[in-house]
């Protein structure tokens, strides 16, 4: 039986073994991020419990995050404009340099502060449904959330600024050759297969995921030789790990599972 922590206004939180389900409830507002969901996000990553291995989230209703939710929006200072993007920044950083790895379900609108939010998930998986845009440029604004580092990796900084210049909306489809979905679905299927997803991933060596999900994007950031130097560092810490070497002397004694293509 699921262990219920969380029914809100804003955010129900499940845990299934070692998987967490972590659902946006504002439906009605196609789940828009206001800030009060913005620091529930943040807490709810915060204080994952240690048995918890790796997390879903997703929207509730027909869509993933419609963005920034307008009516919240006011005139603000340039000093206050900047302390509310940086509490986006924070809230989303724990996603991204959490605990565990993040699996997000993508469908419907995923636009803007949305979009930015999926950008800061380990692995996307959209329906056919979804779908992207980045309407700032239309809104005499610019993203606050993280985009202009996460996004812009994902789909390249040319075809970012398409979208933020022109208003232009992605498919699905599009948005999967671009770059933002790994998996792409049919209707009703992304929360099975990002289930499936957490399930595999929280068997893996807990070193090995921390590695992937802090180490592996700074080495990308990092010179060649720098970054050579990191995998070094990282790899032996891995490999030292008890679970590490438990695992190795499974395969050796061939009770692990060797690799296969599955079609």
């Amino acid at each position: 039986m699921p262990i219920i922590r969380e029914v809100s206004d804003l955010l129900k939180v499940e845990f299934h073994s070692a998987v967490a389900r972590i659902s946006i409830n504002r439906a009605a507002k196609r789940n828009a991020l206001s800030d009060d969901l913005v620091r529930a996000l943040h807490n709810c990553f915060e204080t994952l419990p240690e048995a918890i291995k790796a997390a879903v989230l997703f929207g509730e209703g027909d869509h993933f995050c419609a963005g920034l939710d307008l009516s919240e929006m006011r005139e603000r200072e340039t000093g206050e404009a900047m302390h509310h993007s940086r509490m986006w920044h924070a809230a989303f950083e724990k996603i991204q340099f959490g605990r565990v790895p993040v699996i997000v379900v993508l469908r419907g609108a995923v636009v803007g502060g949305g979009l930015e939010l999926a950008s800061s998930a380990h692995i996307r998986v959209a329906e056919e449904s979804a779908f992207y845009a980045l309407p700032e440029g239309q809104r005499g604004l610019f993203v606050g959330g993280g985009g202009s580092v996460r996004i812009s990796r994902l789909i390249g900084v040319s075809c970012m600024t398409d979208l933020m210049l022109t208003g232009r909306v992605l498919t699905a489809q599009e948005g999967h050759q671009a770059g933002i979905s790994h998996y792409l679905v049919g209707p009703g299927e992304g929360l099975q297969k990002a289930l499936e997803l957490a399930e595999r991933v929280a068997k893996n060596a807990p070193m090995t995921n921390y590695g992937v999900m802090h180490v592996l994007p700074r080495i990308a950031d990092q010179s060649i030789q720098d970054g050579l130097v990191t995998e070094s560092l990282m790899a032996a810490v891995a490999v030292s790990d008890p679970d590490t070497r438990g695992r190795l002397i499974a395969f050796l004694d061939h009770k692990a599972n060797k690799v296969q293509f599955k079609s």
